[in-house]
């Protein structure tokens, strides 16, 4: 039964991943409004398993108006960590109604491949986790009850 799931689970890593081994992004536009103000994001939307999986894993660097969106199928306490990520980030959870609810800084893990490393578990649920260069959002005064609208603007990266 084991081999039968371990199968499964490769065919279907299959179907999600392409030929190159890396997950194809969506690209869009961010947009996060608070107090009149607004503040646009390019991000790239993780939006599969395979691609959540590997988020910004091996990237050196990070623009500051850019960011990776995950979306999740529904609203949970979803938890991230920062294996093989090499930048300093904070992550802004946005619930189902893509409202700001909270946000947490995650540091660079002391062996980022082998760890250890910390669990970044928010104590409410979210839909949307915004994943940018850390205290992104302390600079834009962006607090809990900020909102956001994202434009997709690319089916996947080239």
């Amino acid at each position: 039964m084991r081999r039968i799931a371990i199968l499964t689970l490769g065919l279907i890593l299959a179907f999600l991943v392409p030929a190159s081994g890396q997950p194809q992004f969506k690209h869009g536009i961010l947009t996060i409004t608070q107090d009149g103000r607004r503040v646009v994001v390019q991000v790239e939307v993780a939006d599969t398993p395979a691609a959540r999986a590997q988020g910004l894993m091996f990237r050196a660097h990070l623009d500051e108006q850019a960011g990776m969106l995950f979306i999740f199928e529904t609203e949970s306490r979803w938890a991230f960590w920062m294996k093989n990520t090499l930048i300093p980030l904070t992550i802004g959870y946005f619930d189902a109604d893509w409202q700001l609810v909270g946000s947490r800084d995650m540091k660079v893990a002391p062996d980022p491949e082998k760890g250890p490393f910390e669990i970044y578990q928010p104590e409410q649920s979210f839909k949307y986790g915004l994943e940018v260069n850390q205290c992104f959002f302390k600079r834009h005064s962006l607090r809990p009850g900020a909102r956001a609208t994202l434009t997709l603007t690319q089916g996947a990266a080239p």
